[in-house]
């Protein structure tokens, strides 16, 4: 028979623990260091766009790069990314969402650097309500990306290609691939709209991250009928056509 511990008596487990813990040495163990970057995506004038800044410091200095920093030790890795982003762009309570780690061991020149890269999706609204305090900073489009890709290619509005630093072509190339594959299964297309949108603009937004053209009314007759959409009761104001009809996302109870 299995005896039961005394109430109030010490777990032999616990004290052994306490023990353990009081004479662990940390420096025992190299250290990594790590750090969360942003890709932050919007649509804008038919194409997705991203915001890169310039770096003023080594390593890489003077390449373009994607918003981020190192995580601080008294906080969670979303918090990291929802404060890097704050700090950088100026965006709070935007959709973000952890995409992958990066951490080949050659990836930072600096030290051994692993990144938890983010994904954000902005309506163009507030992407261009956006402010970089201190720092050079540039909206670049982003080309349609194509299956298979490890990297993506981004060039200046003169046509001249931008170095990236670090593995940041290749963070932009998972992200792509990532929202490519969930926007027909989840709602993230909203996260690119304004809160009330028009069928037209719901269709605009995933033909740009699908990078084709959808047939219209198959496109409408599969969200409406998708659950994901409720009628606003409202429609287009000051339009020079017959006004669309507005809807919004459907949030799940």
């Amino acid at each position: 028979m299995t005896r039961r511990r005394r109430a109030g008596g010490k777990n032999p487990g616990r004290s052994d623990e306490q023990a353990f813990l009081a004479a662990y040495d940390p420096s025992a163990f190299e250290r990594l260091s790590v750090t969360v970057d942003v890709v932050l995506l919007s649509p804008l004038e038919g194409h997705l766009h991203t915001l890169l800044i310039r770096r003023p410091d080594h390593p890489f200095k003077g390449c373009w790069s994607l918003p981020g920093g190192f995580v601080e030790r008294t906080e969670s890795l979303d918090e990291a990314a929802a404060r890097v982003l704050l700090a950088k762009t100026g965006l709070k309570k935007v959709f973000l969402e952890q995409l992958y780690s990066f951490g080949r061991p050659e990836r930072d020149p600096r030290t051994r650097v692993i990144s938890v890269a983010y994904y954000s999706l902005v309506d163009p609204r507030r992407f261009a309500e956006m402010s970089v305090p201190g720092e050079d900073a540039l909206v670049v489009r982003v080309p349609p990306f194509r299956a298979g890709a490890s990297v993506v290619s981004l060039d200046a509005r003169d046509g001249k290609p931008l170095e990236l630093a670090f593995d940041h072509s290749e963070i932009l190339a998972v992200t792509l691939q990532r929202i490519r594959g969930k926007i027909d299964y989840t709602p993230i297309g909203f996260e690119l709209l304004p809160r009330a949108f028009t069928l037209y603009e719901l269709q605009k937004v995933h033909e740009i991250v699908l990078g084709r053209k959808l047939n219209k009314d198959s496109f409408r007759r599969r969200m409406l009928a998708s659950g994901q959409l409720e009628a606003t009761g409202e429609s287009q104001q000051d339009v020079d056509h017959r006004p669309a009809s507005l809807y919004r996302f459907a949030r799940r109870r």
